[in-house]
């Protein structure tokens, strides 16, 4: 695989470089792009720092970078306000500056996490995105989002901190679980859905983890490159930006009903997007066999069609939705695969209409 490279033209404006071993040159890229900094505080978590972390800190020890690092519990639950403020504490207790740097080495609750932390102390530092999962690498770790969740519910405080760097090794994938890689490509499988069919249609015709590896510089530069289009036109998430939550209005109640344990994101998104379709589909808003068609790419990788959850939990869950204004929700539908319109219904009708097909 060669080197990829998109540029977003967001925040201050910031490259995506895709390298197979980019780990062992990440300090040469990051001496580039942040001439200034001499301390970096690496965020990572307690699976994969025995895994990646030595051979970053060796990377950014030879370009003579003061190094710190801190690792969290793997998991959802770091992603909290204690974990937020032992980061403040700690970078604080080093001595950071404004010209030092956070990076987040990790899937996606690092990145949230250190990107939260990177923007907060001092008022914003440095920051540079290092993701080791593909969901972190074809999503979160693009775009600026940060967050963490709180007792009503995901990512309910954060900020919009675009990074100044991102480097994805795609070799890294080569050490995720299976259940772990295939939750990244619900979100692949997303952007074929609401952005392009035609690589819709190049990942149905491959329906295993062996066949899409063959192709991963393919699928990381494409999915990176529509969310790179996608947020360079709507930064801050009040316009386009919203498509890139289909499936994610009732995958929210799914993680909500499985206690956040019994569901990934990934696989809550999978069913959700499934559920969309099939929703828009009985209101006229999307084409039939739309649903089936996505099912069918979802189900060979052993991700969920559909998840059974109480209607009291899709209340709760729309109830702290980001896409909802007042007492009105705007919900993400496909027209067809590669087209998608947003639907804005009130909160009541659409609970009727999500609870009647979705809450048994």
């Amino acid at each position: 695989m060669e080197t990829r490279a998109l540029h977003v033209n967001a925040g201050g404006g910031y490259d995506i470089i895709i390298e197979p071993g980019i780990l062992d040159r990440a300090g040469e890229h990051i001496r580039r792009t942040l001439p200034g900094a001499k301390r970096l505080f690496v965020i990572t978590d307690s699976h994969v720092s025995p895994l990646y972390g030595a051979r970053l800190v060796a990377s950014l020890e030879t370009l003579s970078f003061e190094v710190h690092t801190h690792v969290v519990p793997a998991g959802e639950t770091s992603k909290c306000p204690g974990q937020l403020v032992a980061l403040w504490e700690w970078m604080a207790g080093h001595g950071i500056t404004r010209t030092d740097a956070v990076i987040a080495l990790g899937g996606g609750v690092v990145g949230d996490l250190a990107g939260f932390a990177a923007s907060t102390i001092l008022r914003g530092v440095g920051l540079v995105q290092i993701p080791t999962t593909l969901l972190a690498q074809v999503d979160s770790s693009v775009g600026g989002k940060t967050a963490v969740d709180l007792a009503a519910g995901k990512n309910l405080a954060g900020t919009f901190y675009q990074p100044d760097l991102v480097l994805m090794d795609p070799e890294t994938l080569g050490t995720l679980p299976e259940g772990v890689f295939m939750s990244g490509m619900a979100e692949v499988i997303k952007y074929g859905c609401i952005w392009d069919r035609e690589f819709f249609d190049f990942l149905a015709a491959r329906p295993s983890r062996a066949e899409l590896t063959e192709h991963m510089d393919h699928i990381l530069l494409t999915c990176c490159d529509i969310k790179r289009r996608v947020v360079e036109e709507d930064e801050h998430d009040t316009g386009l930006r919203m498509i890139l939550n289909f499936g994610h209005t009732l995958g929210h109640a799914y993680e909500l009903a499985g206690n956040y344990t019994a569901w990934s994101h990934g696989q809550a998104v999978a069913a959700g997007m499934a559920a969309a379709a099939g929703l828009g589909e009985k209101m006229g808003v999307t084409e039939p066999g739309t649903a089936e068609r996505i099912e069918a790419v979802l189900a060979p990788l052993g991700l969920p069609t559909r998840i059974k959850c109480g209607a009291e939990h899709i209340e709760r869950a729309l109830g702290v939705d980001k896409k909802s204004s007042g007492d009105s929700v705007t919900l993400i539908l496909l027209e067809r695969i590669g087209a998608v319109r947003r639907v804005k219904l009130s909160r009541a009708d659409l609970i009727e209409r999500l609870a009647g097909e979705y809450g048994r």
